[in-house]
């Protein structure tokens, strides 16, 4: 039974002309990204290495794939969400507007499976979104820009050679998605608190901004254990010594509070009268 209702809730997402709407805006704001990132990138570079290129002598082409890839990571993070959060709210809120889940109601369907449904639905989008943006950012910033050594700002000047960084921005995708499926499991949260769609759009772009000023906000010890700061974490595979144990602890409370918040719209929706 699950099967069956969580097949027909992804043929009701890929049917949807939004949803392909969204796809392509995600691709048209990676490629403008990417190229904008191309012609600015050689004016960071200079201003990164002025000072070092009257001590050391650099060899090779810095501007090249692996910086671009790491320049779209830091660009995306509040555009992609954002999108992503209104796509996935949708599969809620469109059926509370048309009333399609009164009518659902009326046959044997569980609240509990099918709400279950439209999580795992969000999930599977958010991943799949993700794919497709590492698979056409990684050929066109290779194809393009080529191979070559990654340099980061994060405090201080970081080294990275072609494998090392290609790896650390593989896992540094990694890590975002799980940031990406917090944030729109939140969505299908509020969807089910809201009802509407306009509301919950408006809420999801404010829990959005919020997340993004928090992390920069100084909560003492607490602020380790804070969601904001949490869904930044994947900047931490661009520190020069990995932190393997922070990590984890990481990604792993991300996912506890992605099941938090999925366990709270299950909850809240099998209490709610549809009728």
């Amino acid at each position: 039974m699950m099967y069956k209702i969580l097949k027909v809730e992804l043929f009701k997402l890929f049917r949807e002309a939004k949803t392909w709407y969204a796809i392509a805006a995600v691709l048209i704001i990676e490629f403008i990204i990417l190229f904008a990132a191309y012609y600015q990138g050689k004016t960071i570079l200079e201003l990164l290495l002025d000072n070092l290129r009257q001590s050391f002598y650099f060899e090779g082409n810095l501007l090249n794939g692996n910086l671009l890839l790491y320049i779209v990571l830091n660009s995306l993070w509040f555009n992609l969400p954002l999108i992503l959060m209104i796509v996935s709210s949708a599969l809620i809120t469109e059926e509370y507007k048309t009333g399609t889940l009164k009518t659902l109601m009326l046959q044997a369907v569980s609240k509990k499976k099918l709400i279950t449904a439209k999580y795992i639905t969000s999930v599977i989008f958010t991943i799949s979104i993700l794919a497709l943006l590492m698979l056409s950012s990684f050929l066109l910033a290779y194809g393009i820009f080529g191979d070559g050594d990654l340099v980061v700002y994060l405090g201080t000047l970081n080294f990275f050679p072609a494998e090392e960084a290609f790896c650390r921005i593989l896992w540094a995708f990694a890590s975002g998605t799980l940031s990406m499926i917090f944030f729109t499991t939140v969505s299908v949260t509020l969807g089910i608190i809201l009802k509407e769609p306009t509301k919950t759009w408006i809420a999801s772009a404010l829990f959005l901004i919020l997340s993004s000023l928090f992390i920069k906000a100084d909560f003492g010890n607490f602020g380790d254990y804070f969601f904001p700061k949490l869904t930044n974490s994947w900047q931490r595979f661009f520190a020069y010594d990995l932190d393997h144990y922070s990590i984890c602890q990481d990604n792993i409370m991300l996912l506890g509070y992605t099941v938090l918040f999925a366990f709270i719209g299950i909850y809240k929706f099998s209490k709610t009268d549809i009728g």
